[in-house]
């Protein structure tokens, strides 16, 4: 996930959920959470607890988020967030409790009359290949629900677009042909493409730094016809370590109409 791709989800997910952006720049941008934002991703249970029991005024974190670091953001004071941090992950699982699906609807000028909006169903994914590394990468997908185009970067589009959870007077939005759920098939075949065009070595890396420290745990214990239980376990926490498996997981994702 590039840094301006994480920069964008996070002024998507921080507008959608009512916090005020307020300044940004390509590097960063400072936002003013509110109370339920400050408590899923600030880490301040105590802190929140203490005001819940005394009824205080609560005072929700402002915080400047660097999405980008490099020499024009280096005196930038703030919080340098990126994928596969834990303060992004936390965004993420909040994403996921606030409402993983949504249904939204483009705002069309009025003044061009009656518009036609095009059903689009939109999934943002995550796939990690896991092993003693960790790598992730965020894909986002659109698939047409009329004529079955699918459409990278599908998340970058309604960042752009403006949109309402419910229609325009001015709008009519057609049903889809094309079933959710056969969609979404198409998009997980979609996924599953890229993850088989992928480079693997890193799989193949993993397997030898495995190999490496077995051979260093059978010389400890190689005069021990009788293993004892603690080589057991050592060898099992070295597979777990090292085994290597590929993980999807759907961030979120909606019905969206599109003119």
């Amino acid at each position: 996930m590039y840094p301006q791709q994480v920069h964008s989800y996070l002024r998507e997910f921080f507008t959608e959920n009512d916090c005020t952006i307020l300044s940004e720049d390509r590097h960063y941008l400072t936002v003013q959470l509110t109370v339920d934002i400050d408590k899923k991703i600030m880490n301040r249970p105590f802190y929140w607890q203490y005001i819940e029991a005394t009824n205080s005024e609560p005072n929700p974190a402002q915080i400047t988020f660097i999405t980008n670091q490099t020499t024009s953001s280096a005196n930038l004071y703030g919080e340098a967030i990126h994928f596969g941090s834990p303060r992004l992950n936390q965004v993420f699982q909040a994403t996921r409790e606030l409402g993983a699906y949504v249904e939204m609807y483009e705002v069309v000028d009025p003044t061009i009359g009656q518009a036609i909006l095009t059903p689009w169903l939109g999934i943002n994914y995550k796939v990690s290949y896991c092993c003693d590394r960790t790598k992730e990468m965020l894909y986002s997908f659109g698939i047409n629900l009329l004529t079955g185009v699918i459409k990278k970067n599908f998340q970058e589009t309604l960042c752009k677009t403006s949109l309402e959870t419910a229609p325009g007077e001015n709008v009519f939005h057609v049903q889809p042909i094309i079933k959710p759920i056969r969609a979404l098939q198409r998009l997980e075949a979609a996924i599953n493409a890229i993850i088989e065009q992928d480079d693997h070595s890193w799989a193949l890396e993993a397997k030898k730094r495995w190999q490496r420290d077995q051979r260093v745990l059978d010389y400890f214990y190689e005069d021990i016809d009788d293993k004892p239980e603690c080589y057991d376990i050592e060898k099992k926490a070295l597979e777990e370590q090292y085994e290597t498996k590929i993980k999807i997981d759907i961030i979120n994702g909606g019905l969206f109409y599109l003119y």
